[in-house]
């Protein structure tokens, strides 16, 4: 039977970001996913312009029930949270988190912890900053936030997240018995070298720094596909390292092939998977 994945995020009808961006990845490995939308907006909001709404916090829980009642869950491997449309939406997202590990110990829970961006600033709606820390955090096996994120997550910790010993301590702040690491992507430091950008993979007794080199007018999309490579990564079995690089390199290449094509949103070619 093929392994499932059950990805928690947001949908558009154009473009590639959230579910749009990250399913695709994990098909691409063989997976089965079941795709569940926290908002559907006819494009990201980035873009100016854009109709539709966040999904009613109910029929999310609904439907994480549903999928739950048809005995999705027995063959899951992964389940993976992204942009939540509201607090009560990331409170229903936890309870399901809880009852899926307790139905089958062997899922691993990705928390992609989004709240903003270097020069946005937080763009959620209000409540949904608490609940990731407050909720999903402790839940989760791993954690990718962008560094901005970063720092939200570890203000108490350390607030500084622009130099590695900040983000370390970040990082130390948030591993507790259940995380197996945090990926923080995006990360631009003071001794990083120019024209590079990193996603930097702590574990409990390892810090590893991945460099890709920085690609210009990056569209929105990059940290979904980067979150759905990796996802697709550790369902296949790949360690935490090793599918951050692998992710880090789909990204790339969905970059390139982009901006080759001039398009405003994301393209992803063919060949973007980790399988």
């Amino acid at each position: 039977m093929t392994a499932t994945i059950v990805s928690i995020q947001s949908q558009v009808i154009s473009g590639y970001v959230g579910n749009a961006a990250a399913v695709p990845q994990m098909r691409a490995a063989g997976f089965t996913v079941a795709a569940v939308p926290t908002v559907l907006f006819s494009n990201h909001p980035g873009y100016g312009r854009f109709r539709g709404r966040a999904t009613d916090p109910e029929l999310v829980a609904e439907l994480l029930l549903g999928i739950e009642e048809h005995g999705v869950l027995a063959d899951t491997a992964c389940i993976v949270s992204g942009y939540l449309g509201s607090e009560q939406t990331g409170q229903a997202v936890a309870a399901f988190v809880d009852r899926a590990l307790a139905a089958n110990p062997d899922i691993t829970y990705v928390c992609d912890p989004v709240m903003g961006d270097t020069g946005s600033g937080v763009f959620v709606a209000p409540g949904v900053v608490e609940v990731l820390r407050s909720e999903l955090v402790s839940r989760a096996h791993v954690l990718t936030p962008n560094q901005f994120e970063a720092g939200l997550l570890g203000q108490e910790a350390a607030p500084d997240a622009t130099t590695l010993a900040g983000l370390r301590a970040i990082a130390d702040s948030l591993l507790g018995e259940r995380q197996r690491g945090v990926v923080v992507t995006g990360c631009v430091l003071a001794d990083t070298a120019v024209g590079v950008i990193e996603t930097i993979v702590f574990e409990k007794d390892a810090t590893t720094r991945l460099a890709s080199v920085k690609e210009d007018g990056a569209p929105n999309g990059t940290g979904d596909t980067f979150n759905g490579a990796l996802t697709a990564g550790l369902a296949s079995g790949q360690s935490l390292v090793e599918a951050a690089r692998a992710a880090a390199d789909v990204v790339t290449r969905a970059l390139r092939y982009s901006a080759a094509r001039g398009s405003r949103d994301l393209l992803l070619p063919p060949e973007t998977t980790t399988a």
